[in-house]
């Protein structure tokens, strides 16, 4: 490893970290912004570009940090233009981060955690269980990264926070990433209104999701009854149905803000048309919309996706009860890109 390698990645430290950093070093704490935004902002991978800093300062952050990226793996592009992005980091973990093109605009889907302790039986990601947390630094790297990587047209507006992983179980390092990319002077500048976070029902991080951030909310459900949960997803035996749906109506939300409630279908599993007016009655205390996701197959699943008809059944039942629902047609898969396969194919290229 080369020996800048062993050195702290920089965007490891905090505000008040970096800041007593300085302090120590004799430097005062306005250069802390000067240094966020080389590195955010005009992309810098050391400290020698950083020109309106004294030469002693410089020196000094490249003795002590380093701006660390992670290494691109492989990209690969979808049929439809999404791009899959394969990182790894310094010690040898491996995420992905999905670059999804939009009708006027660009959305990356990011990872949390490196794997996931969920164990929901639909998805992909889990089955190897959790490795770690990412740190904060290794979850904006994913954003600051692309962002370097794709070049000319990339419009990159949305960050969803849905790839790997359970965000809400990586609070802290969680929330110091959100903080960075939602800072306008010296972070990555997006809006917390195009930032959305997807949880499996932490259900003590809800308040404090909404309290410390302005961030959009979704919760994957995918089911109308504790059984049927408790079988699709583990997480419900600790945290039921009436548990989550009733933190969801206390969430504080913005006006004309709702969440937004994740339902992946998966046939003559939870997509009967009783299923879908147990739906309606759920979240009829809650401001919510819905997110209808026809299951995407992967090898050695147990579930199918519905027959169209049967997705268009359910839709309408909901259309119908004055719901706002979207069918998403999932990007990404003949590159498993798409919700529940991220990491299905890295043992196999790899």
């Amino acid at each position: 490893m080369p020996p800048a390698m062993k050195l702290p990645d920089i965007k490891d430290l905090t505000p008040d970290e970096l800041a007593s950093w300085l302090s120590g070093h004799g430097h005062p704490r306005y250069r802390l912004d000067q240094i966020y935004r080389w590195i955010y902002q005009r992309q810098a991978d050391s400290f020698e570009v950083m020109t309106d800093l004294g030469k002693t300062l410089r020196e000094e952050l490249a003795a002590s940090f380093t701006i660390r990226r992670h290494e691109t793996l492989c990209m690969e592009t979808s049929r439809d233009g999404t791009r899959k992005f394969l990182f790894q980091m310094v010690d040898g973990a491996r995420i992905e981060s999905v670059l999804i093109p939009e009708k006027d605009h660009d959305t990356l889907c990011i990872s949390s955690q490196v794997g996931c302790a969920q164990g929901c039986r639909f998805c992909m990601t889990g089955r190897g269980g959790l490795a770690r947390n990412l740190t904060a630094a290794e979850i904006v790297s994913q954003v600051r990264d692309v962002k370097c990587a794709v070049t000319g047209d990339l419009r990159l507006t949305n960050i969803v926070v849905m790839g790997m992983g359970e965000p809400l179980a990586n609070y802290d390092n969680m929330l110091a990433a959100l903080n960075v990319l939602t800072d306008v002077d010296t972070g990555l500048g997006f809006s917390g209104r195009h930032i959305t976070l997807s949880t499996a029902g932490v259900v003590p991080r809800l308040a404090d999701l909404g309290r410390d951030t302005n961030i959009n909310l979704a919760v994957s459900l995918n089911a109308t009854d504790n059984p049927t949960r408790s079988r699709l997803m583990p997480i419900n035996r600790a945290y039921p149905m009436e548990t989550l749906l009733a933190a969801c109506a206390r969430y504080p939300l913005a006006p004309r803000r709702r969440i937004t409630f994740e339902y992946i279908l998966m046939a003559g599993i939870n997509d009967s048309p009783d299923d879908a007016r147990r739906l309606a009655r759920l979240l009829r205390p809650i401001r919510s919309k819905i997110n209808l996701i026809p299951f995407n197959p992967h090898e050695g699943s147990e579930f199918h996706r519905p027959a169209p008809p049967v997705i268009e059944r359910f839709r309408q039942i909901l259309v119908d009860k004055g719901y706002t629902v979207i069918t998403r047609h999932s990007k990404g898969q003949d590159i498993s890109a798409a919700c529940g396969q991220l990491e299905a194919k890295i043992a196999e290229q790899f």
